[in-house]
Parts: C-alpha cells; sequence; structure tokens
C-alpha cells in the first residue's frame, strides 16, 4: 500500500472511530489493563510502645541499646533489633517518634520471619563527613535486601547528610573527580513490598532505589532534595516489575522517577514533582550496553519548575528497546523541555561519538498533556537516523510558551500520528528530517471498513528486538 493512501485512510479511520483504532494499530490494549487503582496501604497503628500490640511483637531499636540524640553512634542497636524483627513471626521494628538515630552503612538481610513490618516514625540520619565513610560499603548507606511480604511505613525521615557529598562532586566542582556515592535507602532482590509513608531528604545521591524487585507498592511518600545537589533521583528503578508509585510529592537535583534497564509494568499515578529533571525513562544504553523497559503508565502528574518533562533518554551505541509507554493527564508549569525523547543523551564531560545503534523507542502514546513551556521546543523528538522513533501518538496536547511566544516541535526521525487538539502543531510526526517516511506494511487480507465495527490493523513486527539477557 502507498504512503499516502495508507495516512489517508488512517486519518479517516480516527475521525470516525477515534481512539479504538489508535490503540488496536499502534498496539496499546495492553496497556488499557495498567490503570493504577486508587488502593492505600493500610497503617498499623500504634498507640502505644507496649513490647506487644496484639498479635504483632514489637522490637523497638531503643531496647538494643539505641540513644538517638542524633550524635551516639546506634548501628549496632539497629543491626541487633533487625536480626530479632527477621526471626521473629509478626514482627514490628520500630524507630520511635521524637529521636534521631545515626547510622552507618548496614546491611539489613533476609530472608525473614513472615510478615515484618519496618515502623520509622523517628529520624534516621547518616554520617555527614564522605572521609570517613566506611569503605565496604561505598555506594550504599540503608540496604534492605532479600525480603518477601515486608512493609516499610510511618512518619518518619531518611535523611542522607547529603551537602558534603555534593560539594566534592565533580558536576558541582569540575576539577574534582567524578566518583559514586552512596544511594540512601536501597530495596534489593525482594517480592510483596509495601512502602508507605516515609520522607526521604538529603540524600548522599539517589534517594530510594528498587532493584531486581518484583511487586512493590509505594504510597504517600517524600523526597526533598536542593535543585542544585547531584545524582539525586528521587525514585529509581532498576530490574525491577510491577511497581506501584502513588500519591508522591518528589523534589530533587536530579529525575524526580527514573525508570531503567529491565524494568517492566510501572505505573505511577497522582505524582508531583519538582525541582529536578522531570520523570524519565533512561538513560538506557551507554557504553553499548542493551536497555529494555516496557509497560509503563503515568496517569495524573503536576510538573512545577523542572528542566524536563516527560523524557525518555538513551546513549548512542545502545540495543533494546522502549516500548509501551502512556503519559496522561499532566500538567505542566515552567517545565524546560516538556516532552522529549533523547536518543542523543550524552551525560559525559567529554564529547561523545557518533554511533549507528541505538535503543529502539516505539509505541509512546501522550494524551491529555497541558501547560506552560520554558523552552521553545515544547515537544523535541530527537531520534537515530538508523533506529528511528516510531509510532508516537500525540492526543489532546496544549503547551504554551511562557513568554507568549509560539512554541514549537522539533522531529528527527519519527513517525506518528496526533489528533484532537495538538499545540503546539506537530505535523512533523508524519515525515523524517528528509521529509519521508518509511512505509509500514498491512497485511494485505485486512479489509475496512464494516459498519458495526472495525477490525485490527496489524503491522508486521519483523524487526522486534530479541535478547536473551537482560
Amino acid at each position: 500500500m502507498g504512503k499516502i493512501d495508507f495516512f489517508s485512510i488512517l486519518v479517516v479511520l480516527l475521525l470516525v472511530h477515534g481512539t479504538h483504532v489508535v490503540k488496536s494499530f499502534y498496539g496499546f490494549d495492553e496497556l488499557e489493563s495498567l490503570d493504577v487503582e486508587d488502593d492505600e496501604i493500610e497503617f498499623l497503628e500504634l498507640p502505644s510502645w507496649s513490647s506487644q500490640h496484639g498479635s504483632k511483637v514489637m522490637i523497638n531499636v531503643d531496647s538494643f541499646g539505641a540513644v538517638g540524640d542524633g550524635v551516639s553512634d546506634d548501628t549496632k542497636a539497629f543491626e541487633n533489633a533487625w536480626s530479632k524483627a527477621c526471626s521473629t513471626a509478626k514482627a514490628v521494628l520500630l524507630v520511635p517518634p521524637g529521636r534521631s538515630y545515626l547510622v552507618n552503612a548496614t546491611r539489613f538481610k533476609g530472608p525473614c520471619a513472615t510478615k515484618l513490618i519496618v515502623q520509622i516514625d523517628g529520624t534516621i540520619v547518616a554520617p555527614d563527613e564522605p572521609k570517613n565513610w566506611d569503605s565496604k560499603n561505598p555506594r550504599n548507606w540503608l540496604h534492605f535486601s532479600n525480603l518477601t511480604g515486608a512493609t516499610f511505613q510511618g512518619h518518619g525521615i531518611i535523611d542522607g547528610s547529603g551537602k558534603k557529598w555534593w560539594a566534592a562532586s565533580c558536576k558541582k566542582n569540575k576539577t574534582n573527580p567524578c566518583l559514586g556515592a552512596p544511594t540512601a535507602f536501597t530495596i534489593d532482590q525482594s517480592s510483596s513490598i509495601k512502602v508507605q509513608g516515609l520522607t526521604f531528604q538529603n540524600s548522599q545521591q539517589m534517594h530510594f532505589v528498587i532493584s531486581h524487585c518484583d511487586s512493590v507498592r509505594i504510597n504517600s511518600v517524600v523526597v526533598s532534595a536542593p535543585e542544585d545537589s547531584p545524582n539525586t533521583d528521587g525514585i529509581h528503578l532498576t530490574g525491577s516489575s510491577n511497581v506501584v508509585i502513588q500519591n508522591s510529592k518528589i523534589g530533587t537535583g536530579d529525575d524526580c522517577v527514573s525508570i531503567v534497564n529491565a524494568s517492566s509494568n510501572i505505573k505511577m499515578k497522582n505524582i508531583y514533582c519538582g525541582p529536578g529533571h522531570g520523570i524519565s525513562i533512561g538513560s538506557l544504553g551507554k557504553d553499548n550496553s542493551t536497555g529494555i523497559v516496557s509497560k509503563v503508565v503515568l496517569d495524573t502528574a503536576f510538573l512545577k519548575g523542572t528542566s524536563n518533562g516527560l523524557r525518555i533518554k538513551t546513549w548512542q551505541g545502545g540495543s533494546g528497546y522502549v516500548k509501551g509507554v502512556r503519559y496522561q493527564n499532566v500538567k505542566m508549569d515552567n517545565v524546560a523541555n516538556p516532552i522529549i525523547i533523547d536518543q542523543f543523551y550524552c551525560d559525559s564531560p567529554k564529547s561523545c561519538q557518533n554511533q549507528t545503534s541505538a535503543v529502539e523507542i516505539s509505541q509512546i502514546m501522550y494524551q491529555n498533556v497541558t501547560g506552560s513551556s520554558k523552552s521553545t521546543d515544547a515537544m523535541k523528538f530527537a531520534c537515530s537516523d538508523t533506529v528511528p522513533c516510531n509510532n508516537i501518538i500525540l492526543k489532546n496536547i496544549n503547551l504554551l510558551k511562557l513568554d507568549g511566544k509560539t512554541a514549537q516541535t522539533y522531529c528527527n526521525s519519527v513517525t506518528g500520528i496526533n489528533y484532537g487538539q495538538v499545540q503546539p502543531s506537530a505535523d512533523c510526526l508524519t515525515s523524517s528530517d528528509k521529509s519521508s517516511i518509511e512505509e509500514i506494511e498491512v497485511n494485505d487480507n485486512e479489509r475496512l471498513i464494516d459498519k458495526s465495527s472495525i477490525e485490527e490493523i496489524e503491522v508486521n513486527d519483523d524487526e522486534r528486538l530479541i535478547h536473551t539477557e537482560l
């Protein structure tokens, strides 16, 4: 089928049948099942600090010698309390309110007995001197691993004391070497985890990492760090699936949420982001690596004053794909790059080498995205000439430049469709920078149109990337 005829038919179908055709053609049927339910985690109420509360066994860090004055080293007390709680069924490990506990880098390992609850109502604070950091744990502060069915909850604070770490960063002082710093709070190789109500602040680098986990629900958390704090991602997901983040407020010096390799079925709802670098997938493909992210939904978000909005970022030379992403009901206020796909990402003090391979980006939908853009290019699709972005859908977009001037859409090697109101205009989606469009083959045995329904249009997927290793 000719290129012009194909797109003429598609436009007619959009006018007659609307969203159904787009979802069918672009493969978004599966994404309909990814809506986030408003299902909050129930807090365990603890009216008194007795040793037992109903069927729960209370294990208070103070009972193991924790001082809680913010100066004394309470690491050993936390380790001993953890050992007891981990081996006790239905235990509640309690960090009491009104106190500040200084804890050094510690690994809290499972597996643990059933229904463990970590109740953090006080403040846990990290040592503030990088030179004295535990050399055995250079990249971790509080690290939890190999847990099943555990709950982390409370109204407490996880404070990374990151000010001196930030000052030593090569991004703050280019004469310094670029070194890694600890992640404040990590949950690793775990499943069926719940996190609710906690505040993470002033992390050395990343605040809260979910690594190689399955079935995690994060609700009503707060992440806070200064806008100029380097590499302080709010919530970072890697190698994880079936994760829900909802009703959370995140403001940092880096990505509010970052999703990287081998992550799938990620749902976010009711997210406030700002300051920060936006809500990001990536970066992926660094050092010619493979990056795969699929089935991501962001529903209802407000981004204020961020340096990026909805961002997908990949390095040249990588491989893999980002596929099946839906952003909807997002409001922007003074956001630079509100919608951006960047296949030329380069976070390096040196210029990055041009390479032909790239992480493939397809089936990305933006729906009901409104607000103000700080930059002229309110939508930017900077895609690879050799691995173009395809099947990009824009529906009901209204992004205005903050200073009243006309916003623009930038396209390089990207194909897709826009319908409903789309402002600024995104006609460039239907062509590459060379004013041509790749032909999309449609099975000849598909015939349009039936009065009562429309048959799905199947796109050949011969070029689907197959990866046996993540």
